[in-house]
């Protein structure tokens, strides 16, 4: 069994009880993965990003018991020290960890996106956001203007939410 599949498994049984977390992460994971490929990213970026996909937001659960919320940047803080410890247990490669770890600890940070499996990930994680949290027609032609630079991420927003080229310009 591959080791993405491995993870995906490992996260579930992470968030037992918790299907909204577990929900979210495989469709980050699954617009992640469309996305990657329809942009050409090569296999070893791809399997970095599907990878960040499914970790992305492990931090959650050790921020609510340590802070007492889910901030972005608490995930942030928190989150690489766990997935690297799962990634390590599944014997991911040491390079895949780094920039796992590093795409974790940053996926709340815009505006400093350096890499294509960076800004997958972002797109991705909004994709999912803007439609779990039942977001405007305007908080989504925000996101487009000023999150979205990937032709086929782009693309997939307006389809998904029926924004208009013009009405994102």
């Amino acid at each position: 069994m591959d080791r993405k599949t491995l993870l995906i498994k490992e996260m579930i049984r992470y968030y037992t009880k918790d299907p909204k977390r577990i929900q979210h992460f495989i469709k980050v994971h699954d617009f992640a993965r469309i996305i990657g490929r329809l942009e050409h990213l090569g296999e070893e970026e791809l399997d970095i990003l599907e990878t960040a996909a499914i970790v992305h937001d492990i931090g959650i659960k050790v921020s609510e018991e340590k802070y007492g919320d889910c901030s972005g940047k608490h995930q942030e803080l928190e989150g690489p020290i766990i997935a690297r410890a799962m990634l390590e247990t599944l014997d991911f490669a040491d390079s895949v960890i780094d920039r796992v770890c590093y795409l974790v600890a940053h996926h709340h940070t815009y505006n400093e996106i350096d890499g294509s499996d960076y800004q997958i990930l972002v797109e991705a994680d909004f994709l999912v956001n803007l439609y779990e949290d039942h977001s405007s027609r305007e908080a989504v032609e925000h996101a487009l203007q000023h999150i979205f630079r990937t032709e086929n991420g782009t693309a997939i927003c307006r389809d998904m939410f029926g924004i208009s080229r013009e009405a994102s310009a």
